[in-house]
């Protein structure tokens, strides 16, 4: 049996099946090493984490940085993911010409209620690659933050995992801190 050769396509190709319309704006997909992925359709928990988080990320780092929401961050030639949240370098124009690339990002929160895998899988591989210094998870399910560190081409050097009574500063942000509860739906006392 032989191994087939696989072409990837690159940003340029994924923008013109865009521009096309082989791809329909509004299909929910992203570009990962070189090849087209279907992203998870969003829950409601997923959607009140996102609303939660980029609360707490405007209100401590007002000013200083501009938070996305599912956009598009060009990583490389193969890859533009759409993180659930995005830190990045303000920009006079709030990225109207391109999208921000891995010198122009601070952070990269994805959501995961059913992706965690993926999440922690082959995009933090891709995050890593691209130099992305600072990657967290939040994982809705289990109340928990993985915190991915110290990019490397063979992926991240450093993962932590905190629960929901930890406390957390962005790599970039060091005299900001807030507790990963603050971003996981409350609990209920009895």
């Amino acid at each position: 049996m032989t191994l087939l050769e696989i072409r990837l396509l690159t940003t340029q190709d994924y923008h013109r099946m865009i521009e096309t319309g082989i791809i329909d704006e509004d299909e929910r997909v992203e570009l990962l090493a070189g090849q087209i992925v279907k992203m998870a359709s969003k829950g409601t928990a997923h959607g009140a984490a996102i609303t939660r988080t980029t609360r707490l990320l405007n209100n401590r780092l007002a000013g200083l940085v501009l938070v996305r929401l599912q956009d598009p961050v060009e990583l490389n030639d193969y890859s533009e993911p759409e993180p659930d949240i995005s830190v990045v370098m303000v920009d006079p124009l709030d990225y109207e010409d391109r999208h921000p690339t891995p010198s122009e990002i601070y952070l990269i929160i994805e959501i995961a209620d059913t992706t965690l895998r993926k999440d922690c899988g082959i995009k933090a591989t891709i995050y890593a690659q691209s130099g992305i210094t600072d990657y967290w998870v939040l994982n809705i399910s289990d109340r928990q933050l993985h915190v991915f560190r110290e990019p490397s081409q063979e992926g991240y050097k450093s993962e932590l995992i905190l629960g929901d009574i930890a406390s957390i500063s962005p790599l970039h942000f060091p005299e900001t801190s807030f507790m990963v509860s603050e971003m996981l739906r409350p609990l209920t006392t009895l």
